[in-house]
């Protein structure tokens, strides 16, 4: 492993509510001097909610960035000093309304580290079951619009094939949720 550049200078352009845009002066290994333009995110988890049927419960969102809505896993940025496992089953009842029994990890992945530091964690939910006395209240965002549907395995292996399910976060969820272990 190669020991990190250390930035010369770190200037922050912009500070919204989801990630931190940062520009940070480096120097590289072989003498080029340059301008990194970093996103900051606090990391992320994305859930494959398996039903004992096999289906696969995803959540329909518009996506402004795509100017489009789309089928998806359940996902969610992480709360400050948040852990990856509390985040997940967070987000499966925020999400999709249903408390997971358990939770596997899955793995831990970067989707863009070209130019963002995000992790996404990824976690297989089974055992789901509706809320119940006794769990942590968890309820959407106020800026989440979100439809839930339980889709088949091979439905959903189809919806990829057609190109109908265009999240990356999704394909690579399934691709590692159903992958021998």
């Amino acid at each position: 492993m190669t020991t990190p550049i250390v930035p010369s200078k770190v200037r922050t352009v912009f500070e919204g509510r989801v990630f931190t845009v940062q520009v940070e002066s480096i120097t590289l290994p072989k003498g080029h001097a340059l301008d990194a333009e970093i996103v900051r995110h606090p990391g992320s988890v994305v859930i494959v909610p398996m039903t004992p049927a096999n289906d696969v419960i995803l959540v329909r969102q518009y996506r402004h960035a795509i100017g489009r809505y789309t089928w998806e896993l359940p996902a969610g940025s992480l709360k400050p000093g948040e852990d990856a496992l509390a985040a997940a089953r967070r987000e499966c009842q925020e999400e999709i309304g249903m408390v997971a029994e358990r939770l596997e990890r899955l793995g831990s992945f970067f989707p863009t580290p070209g130019y963002c530091n995000e992790e996404m964690h990824f976690f297989l939910a089974a055992g789901l079951r509706e809320p119940r006395a006794g769990d942590e209240e968890a309820h959407q965002d106020e800026d989440e619009d979100i439809e839930t549907r339980r889709v088949p395995l091979e439905e959903l292996r189809a919806m990829i094939g057609r190109g109908e399910v265009v999240d990356l976060k999704t394909v690579a969820g399934m691709a590692l949720a159903t992958r021998p272990r």
